[in-house]
């Protein structure tokens, strides 16, 4: 199967052609964040805040960054467990939140979220974080920078390998792999 090459922001167009199980390339800029910045994102949001970022067609990566080594942008930055996030990631989606990427299943009221409000959700490698960090052309701390790795990061990213986990069409790669598996 050829890999996709898709870019951010994402939109419906492109979120349409997506099927769970394509491998897909991912340029552009994307969003770090964990458990303690969702928490903060939606505290805000339920106290008539805004979003340290426009979540509109953005892509967020379950990461915490290691520090950057000497000449490098960024170090190891693997994916985080997703379900993590699953108390956070509808709301976030019904924002205009249109890519998530991390490991793991999904609860299924972000999958209905993502069929709702048309997203995707898609899978990174995990224990490929120092391989990863080779797609991250510059990291930026926009917010929360007392969170430690865990502060919100804008990543430009080339070429990002990824999975597409969770589709619009209610497909999930988990499910079909483990049905194939019992065939």
């Amino acid at each position: 199967m050829e890999m996709k090459r898709i870019k951010t922001p994402l939109d419906n167009k492109v979120i349409e052609e997506l099927k769970a199980g394509e491998k897909v390339f991912l340029s552009g800029d994307i969003y770090t964040a964990r458990d303690a910045a969702h928490k903060r994102f939606i505290d805000t949001l339920n106290e008539g805040g805004k979003l340290p970022f426009d979540i509109q067609n953005q892509v967020i990566y379950y990461c915490g960054p290691s520090p950057a080594p000497p000449g490098r942008v960024i170090g190891a930055c693997g994916p985080t467990t997703s379900s993590r996030m699953d108390a956070y990631a509808p709301k976030l989606i019904s924002l205009g939140l249109k890519g998530m990427i991390g490991k793991g299943k999904r609860s299924q009221a972000v999958k209905d979220a993502i069929k709702q409000f048309k997203a995707v959700y898609f899978g990174a490698t995990g224990g490929a974080g120092a391989l990863l960090s080779k797609s991250v052309i510059s990291s930026e701390v926009i917010a929360y920078e007392e969170l430690g790795p865990e502060a919100l990061r804008r990543l430009e990213v080339r070429d990002m390998p990824l999975f597409v986990i969770n589709d619009i069409y209610g497909s999930d790669l988990y499910e079909i792999g483990t049905a194939q598996y019992k065939k």
